[in-house]
């Protein structure tokens, strides 16, 4: 598991391309038969991905960073397969996973084991987990189950649905707030005007990119911005201080994830186009 260390927005100012990709920007997910993971101090999330190919694959404990027995012995967990067919095994009840099928798993689950229906076409399993200090059932809920919202139009650009799958008015959890944002062809701009959220933290996994299209991901203080490339199925972390948005060459989608003191989806610190800079 690699742990990343966050920064102020003071110090992001002196910061270099690469030394900002190094914290900010996790590049390495989506390996198959590997259950890569990335610990950051921003509220103690963990990103991680499954792809099962020759076999399944168990999530365990990095005990030297989570000081736990099981992975979830004190956390929860959000998954959305962006994949083929498969199953996620928690505690021995099986799950059937479909394309952008989500799981939510609840703090106390023991065994928790990817697999995929076929080899050829793997199952895509992503996840985030924050701790968590009260229990909620392990719920599998569907895109189509999901509470949507569509926003934006295609004069400005950002035509897009947003799918709620964890969230206070669907499937609950401790702190965790969960879900994934589509915008249709023609459409490139998301979460713009931006905001910012001081009472949770979030991160944005980029997917259904091309190899030849990318997104201009930016991030810091409204008044003093940075940007970010990001490729096809890389996340991004966003610390309580960021603005997070984005812009690509294509249309594309993201799952978003969040972590915090306050789950209400709607509480942000929006923030006009004229304060950007």
């Amino acid at each position: 598991m690699e742990v990343r260390f966050s920064t102020d927005p003071l110090s992001l100012r002196r910061m270099t391309t690469e030394e900002i990709r190094k914290l900010f920007v996790i590049d390495s997910l989506f390996v198959p038969d590997h259950i890569p993971m990335v610990y950051s101090d921003i509220d103690r999330s963990i990103v991680g991905s499954a792809v099962p190919i020759n076999g399944s694959l168990k999530l365990e404990s990095s005990k030297k960073e989570m000081a736990a027995e099981y992975f979830a012995e004190r956390r929860e967990i959000g998954v959305i397969n962006i994949g083929g067919e498969g199953t996620v095994s928690v505690d021995g009840k099986e799950y059937r996973m479909e394309h952008k099928d989500g799981l939510y798993i609840g703090r106390g689950s023991k065994e928790i084991i990817f697999s995929s229906s076929k080899r050829d076409v793997p199952a895509k399993y992503y996840f985030v987990s924050y701790p968590a200090h009260t229990e909620y059932p392990t719920t599998h809920i569907t895109q189509a189950q999901a509470e949507s919202q569509h926003l934006g139009s295609t004069a400005t650009a950002n035509d897009r649905t947003i799918y709620r799958y964890i969230h206070v008015r669907g499937v609950r959890s401790c702190q965790l707030v969960m879900g994934l944002t589509e915008l249709a062809v023609g459409s490139v701009w998301n979460t713009m005007p931006p905001h910012t959220h001081q009472r949770r933290s979030e991160v944005y996994m980029y997917f259904n990119l091309d190899p030849d299209s990318i997104v201009v991901h930016f991030m810091g203080k409204p008044s003093e911005t940075r940007h970010l490339i990001l490729r096809n199925e890389q996340a991004v972390l966003s610390p309580i201080w960021s603005i997070h948005s984005g812009v690509g060459t294509k249309h594309y989608s993201f799952v978003w994830a969040m972590g915090g003191e306050n789950q209400v989806f709607e509480d942000m610190d929006g923030f006009s186009m004229r304060e950007l800079y």
